[in-house]
């Protein structure tokens, strides 16, 4: 399977928000309860399509991070351009 066809796994992207999460020094459980919430109501306005993109995943996951907390929103979106 390539990258472009592999399945969601929720497991790898909390492990993914975890890390950013942790570079920002926001509190693992605070972190979990704002991962948890976000990944939940991305999922949920997403059902409806067919088929998803990692694009349609993030910019979903970053509207949802934005109402917890703006700065680890802001880096996850970033995050294939930070240095």
């Amino acid at each position: 399977m390539t990258e472009s066809t592999k399945p969601f796994n929720a497991t790898t992207l909390k492990r993914e928000l975890r890390i950013h999460a942790k570079a920002l020094h926001i509190p693992p459980g605070a972190a979990d309860i704002f991962i948890d919430k976000s990944i939940t109501s991305a999922t949920k306005s997403l059902k409806s399509k067919k088929i998803i993109t990692r694009a349609d995943l993030t910019r979903a996951i970053v509207k949802e991070l934005k109402k917890y907390h703006a700065d680890f929103a802001y880096v996850y979106q970033n995050r294939d351009k930070i240095i």
